[in-house]
This record gives C-alpha cells, structure tokens and sequence, in this order.
C-alpha cells in the first residue's frame, strides 16, 4: 500500500533577472534554497535518502555538484529535464521515492541560470521535440516569424478557446485581466522579479508580442532556485514536525493525447496543441484519487506563462464550466479577495479560487527547473497560515499546475496535514522562530553558520573546500580548477 507523504520543508531565492546577479551561479541560488528548505524541516542533509534535481540550462551531473555542496552521502540522485515541467517532475519523484518506502526523506530541488530574451533551441542540428506541434499549428493559424514560438502557441490557443464558444472581443479582456491580476498579486511576494502592479489600461498599451498579447502578458526568463523536502508519516511523527507537515493527498503526471495529432479527422485544435488535454486528464486523476471536486480548492497555484494558458486551464482544471473561461475570468473569481475589483465582488454561480497569490509565472518570475517547486513552496504557506497580507482565508486545499511543452504536466492536490498528524507533541518548536523570521513574507539570504547547520556530518563538497578536511583539499582545488 502507498504510503502517505508530506511536504515538511520549503525554500526558495529571489527570482532575478538574467544579468543582473552575475557574481551568482546555479550552485549559489541551490545552496540558498536547499539550506532555507532543510532549516524549515528541522534536519539536515544527512536525513535525505533520494534527491531529484531538476534543470534545463546546465550540463549533465550538475544537480549532484549543486548537492554534494551540502553531502557527498552516496545517496541515489536523478537528474530531470521536462521542459517548464521540470520542477514538479522532480517534485514527483522524490514524493515516488517516499510513497513507494524508499525513502524516508526525499529532497527535490530546482533551478536555473538562463540567457536574457525568448527562449531557442540549444540544438539547432537536431529534430525540435516541438516540431509536429509547431508544423500543425501552422496549418491553422499564420506563422510569424518574428514572434516566439511558445507565446504563438498559447496566443493562439485562447483566441481559438474565445472564437469556439463565441466570447468576441471578450476574450481578449479576459487575457488582460489575467495579466494584470499576476502583476497585482506580485506586490505582496518578495520572491518575485516584478514587484510593481498593472492595470488593465497598462497591459492593453505594454508592447506588443504577438496577437492580443502583450509584453505583460508573458512570464520573463529569470534566474534562481526553489527546493521541498518530502518525508513519510512516520518520519514526520517520529520527529514531531506534524504541525508544519503538508500532505500531498494526491499527484498525477501526464502527457500529451493523440487529441494534439487529430486521429479522429475532427478539426484540429489550437487548444489541444497547447496541451489541455493532458491536463484535463491529470486533474480528472487527482479529483478522483483524493475523492474531492474543483470546488473544494481555496488557493491554485497555475501555470500562466503566458495569459493564454491561464485562460484555458480554467476550463482545464475544471473551475468553472467547459467552454465558460472567458466570463469566469471576467467575474474575478479568481482574484484575491483583497484585489478583486470592486464591480466584480459577487461573482455569481461561480466558485472563488484565488489564483497565484505569488504573482504566478507572469510576475513572480520562470526559471524553468524552480518553477514547479516554487509553486510548492507558496501553496505549503498557503496552507500553514503564514502568508498575512496575501494569505488565502481558511484556505484547507491547494491545487498546483505545471506544464511543460512537448509534453508533461503534473497536477498536485496539498492539504492540511489531518489532526492525527498535526497534533503536536511537546517540543516542537515553530520554523519562524527557528529561523528568525517568516520566510513566507521576508526574502533574506543565508548565512555560514545556518549552512553548516544542515551540511552532512559525513562529508561535504563545501566542507572538503573550506578547510574541514585539509588533508584532500589542495588536491580538489587543483582537480575543480583543471580545464576538462
């Protein structure tokens, strides 16, 4: 029998602008997040069994050179690239590792050092996961050049959703709005790259990228990293941790339908070219596994690079009903109580789920390997209570999307921990006042002394380079600094 899981620590860095932080690498922003996530759980690094890292623009090996900073433990070590999908498909396998029994801890990490501007191939000389998708949406719509693929692709998407159940001009208002809830929500996130709002009218005029979208309607290239450590009930009684513990009730990973080739003869889809279907599927999975509906969930963090997406996995994720996104989006369900406009305040029949309190993918920032564990980390705050000004009232259920072209998607489902776990035994001490702050509402970085704190009793990389173990240190200086 599966065995439960539960997200006991998170961390995560500010998400930067490519450039701005140069004098920082990967191994910088992971060992920030992996420490703040392992002070979180009250362990360290020693307590971890399994750890799944997941990145794009790195070479291979490079999560166990981001771990080994903190433990050289022996411990087995999958790397993943699943496009933006890649933070939660790490996220899966370390809760895999625990459900299935081996593992009693679990560490997911994610993280990325990307190059300014829209995203390209890094082999041109080799056949583009993307090409069928791409060479199918040029059959239905015109192909610009001179716009980036991806916001083609999901632009293209919602004006299809908006033409097929004849919303007119309101579909595009309803992108806007989007757009402008992720900036508002931002302002109250110190993780995010944008901080500043935007109104409708600021969206409407930013440049223009391609159709109705425009540069605020589409999440920028960033820099950081984001963690999560995942352990078993018994793990988490065994050490008291009830009262911070998440559980992850239930997850599904899915990917693309032959719905994205056409198979039947029926008209091909913009939509389904975007990946809804997969979607659709996991989400269908996680409500039946965990014996909820889509109007059980408080607080979603979704997958909006771009508004497109946003719109149609309303749909998708089954918020409202099918073919009703653009008036669902239009009723400000999904805005923040304390944001949502004031002619949207009654928004009818349809059910309130607040919407990325973190700014989304929109604002907060997409470093393609964090995102998904990003999303983990706001929704375990979500869930604590800890996020005052943009905490999500009474919020018991949290749903995470997160999706990734060519394709994967993961849609988790995290609940309050049940009374039986998250009853507290004496001892158990707050992680605010562990750490000194609340790290929900305050991005402070680490120190030495808070690293040393969760580093491997058994051996690390950074403890064999700062002297612990001066017996091997000249020779790994001279073997990290050798041009291989």
């Amino acid at each position: 029998m599966a065995r439960k899981t539960f997200v006991i620590g998170v961390g995560m860095t500010h998400f930067d602008k490519p450039g701005r932080r140069n004098d920082i690498d990967y191994t910088d922003y992971s060992l920030e997040a992996m420490t703040k996530a392992l002070l979180d759980a009250n362990t360290t690094y020693d307590a971890v069994e399994f750890a799944c890292v997941g990145y794009i623009g790195a070479d291979s090996t490079a999560g166990q050179r981001a771990l080994y900073q903190l433990g050289m433990t022996q411990i087995p070590v999958l790397n993943v690239n699943n496009n933006c999908a890649t933070g939660s498909t790490a996220l899966y396998a370390a809760r895999n590792a625990v459900q299935a029994g081996q593992a009693e801890v679990a560490l997911a990490l994610g993280f990325e050092k990307m190059k300014p501007g829209s995203l390209g191939s890094n082999f041109p000389d080799r056949t583009p996961p993307l090409d069928w998708a791409i060479s199918q949406m040029m059959e239905l719509r015109e192909y610009d050049v001179a716009a980036p693929m991806t916001a083609q692709i999901f632009a293209n998407a919602a004006v299809e959703y908006g033409e097929t159940n004849k919303n007119g001009s309101a579909t595009e208002e309803a992108m806007h709005l989007i757009a402008s809830k992720s900036h508002t929500h931002s302002t109250l996130n110190p993780y995010a790259q944008f901080n500043q709002p935007a109104s409708v009218e600021q969206v409407k005029k930013a440049r223009k990228v391609f159709g109705p979208m425009t540069l605020l309607h589409c999440s920028p290239t960033s820099d950081g990293a984001a963690c999560a450590i995942i352990a078993s009930e018994e793990y988490v009684l065994k050490h008291n941790l009830g009262p911070q513990a998440i559980e992850i009730t239930a997850q599904v990973m899915a990917t693309d339908s032959t719905l994205a080739f056409d198979p039947t003869g029926a008209k091909k889809s913009c939509v389904e070219l975007a990946g809804a279907d997969m979607t659709r599927f996991a989400a269908k999975k996680v409500y039946a596994q965990s014996g909820i509906t889509a109007k059980d969930i408080d607080v979603c963090e979704l997958h909006d690079c771009f508004s497109g997406n946003e719109l149609i996995t309303y749909d998708a994720l089954g918020f409202c009903e099918p073919g009703q996104a653009v008036p669902y989006t239009l009723s400000g369900a999904t805005f923040h109580p304390k944001f949502r406009p004031k002619n949207q305040q009654q928004t009818g029949s349809f059910h309130n789920v607040t919407v990325n309190t973190s700014g989304g993918l929109i604002s907060k920032g997409h470093p393609l390997g964090a995102t998904g564990i990003a999303q983990c980390a706001e929704l375990v705050w979500q869930l604590r209570g800890w996020c005052d000004a943009r905490q999500v009232p009474s919020a018991k259920r949290a749903l995470q999307h997160n999706v990734g072209l060519g394709g994967a998607v993961v849609v988790t489902l995290y609940e309050r921990a049940p009374e039986s776990v998250k009853k507290a035994e004496k001892g158990w001490v707050d992680p605010r006042a562990r750490m000194g702050y609340n790290p929900a509402v305050a991005c402070r970085g680490v120190s030495d002394a808070d690293v040393k704190k969760v580093m491997a009793g058994k051996g690390s990389l950074l403890g064999l380079r700062s002297g612990l173990y001066p017996d091997v240190k000249e020779k790994l200086d001279a073997i990290l600094s050798a041009k291989l």
